[in-house]
């Protein structure tokens, strides 16, 4: 689905991302993982639009879409969401999920004429789907942390995406939201049939979750395989897993 070759971007002489290479296939989950400043933040704003790359491709669904801005890489069926929640505090958890929903049908010109009655049943379905759905009538800012990004993952399904990536969708939550949360992320590959790329501090979530991970170090691929074959790799263990009894 996803395919990242060769991918560079530099800030003056610093190289961020330095000939990075990635896969995703379609159904899959895919984790992102390496020290700060290895460049997977700045990875994912390459892939999303949000950065324009100096060389290399990327290329979704066999199209390039390496030049295309943000939003029409939105509309091809790549959604986002980012370290710190960005979702509309003063507005209803369901008036945050329905601004989405309608924003992806174009009607978002018609939020106010009358917005109680436009994607009703649409925008229920998706809090039902992430566990929000007795808290629709919620402000959004008054969620818990946890609450607060799975909304998030709400409003990104709004936008009906194929690929979902998650920048440390689990960043400061409690081991029992972590557990919640990436319980959710699987729900939703299986029943939604959506692809997950995320990039994440917790090892033990890394290694539980994904199927594929990709390790970077210093804006550079080190590896990209399954969970035992980058365990053993032993640049992984030296830079990132504490050794080889990591």
């Amino acid at each position: 689905m996803l395919r990242v070759e060769a991918l560079h971007k530099s800030f003056d002489d610093f190289k961020a991302v330095n000939g990075a290479d990635l896969h995703v296939k379609k159904g899959a989950l895919v984790a992102v993982i390496g020290p700060n400043g290895a460049g997977k933040t700045t990875l994912f704003n390459l892939i999303t639009g949000q950065l324009q790359s100096d060389s290399g491709r990327v290329v979704f669904n066999e199209e390039e879409i390496s030049k295309l801005p943000p939003h029409r890489i939105c509309k091809k069926g790549i959604a986002r969401s980012f370290q710190i929640a960005n979702i509309f505090p003063r507005l209803t958890v369901f008036k945050n999920v329905q601004v989405a929903v309608l924003s992806q049908q174009k009607m978002s010109s018609r939020l106010f004429y009358p917005a109680s009655r436009l994607v009703v049943k649409e925008t229920d379905a998706i809090l039902e789907s992430v566990g929000l759905s007795d808290k629709t009538a919620y402000i959004a800012g008054s969620l818990s942390h946890g609450d607060k990004r799975v909304l998030e993952i709400a409003i990104a399904l709004g936008a009906e995406p194929q690929l979902l990536i998650l920048d440390e969708p689990t960043a400061g939550m409690s081991p029992e939201e972590t557990r919640t949360t990436m319980a959710l992320i699987r729900h939703l590959a299986q029943s939604r049939g959506l692809t997950f790329l995320f990039c994440e501090h917790d090892m033990e979530v890394v290694f539980t979750v994904a199927q594929s991970i990709m390790v970077m170090r210093q804006g550079e691929t080190i590896i990209q395989g399954a969970p035992l074959e980058v365990k053993a790799n032993e640049q992984v263990q030296e830079a990132y897993l504490g050794g080889s009894d990591a």
